[in-house]
């Protein structure tokens, strides 16, 4: 396995980290703590979140991806968002 398929599967793994804490946030409560080691939802999720950044930013750092495709996505993420859903109803663009 070469470096950029080490990424890549590493990355898929930690997606499904994040949605898993997502789906125990939705399920419990962000305030809520685990009951293994009493890290509040709110940090765990944090911390998934940054796992997944950490990811991303490796996919650029490799040339997997480029940091302006990615910028361009998110633009064209928040235009839809605004376009289909109630997020920026009373907030600005991010």
């Amino acid at each position: 396995m070469n470096r950029s398929d080490e990424i890549l599967n590493i990355a898929q793994e930690e997606c499904a980290e994040l949605i898993q804490m997502i789906s125990k946030v939705r399920r419990f409560g962000i305030d809520e703590y685990h009951i293994k080691d009493q890290k509040p939802n709110r940090q765990r999720l944090a911390e998934e979140a940054g796992d997944v950044l950490c990811m991303i930013m490796l996919m650029i750092e490799d040339g997997i991806i480029t940091q302006q495709e990615v910028e361009d996505a998110r633009h064209n993420k928040v235009e839809k968002l605004k376009q289909w859903s109630t997020i920026f109803t009373h907030v600005d663009e991010l």
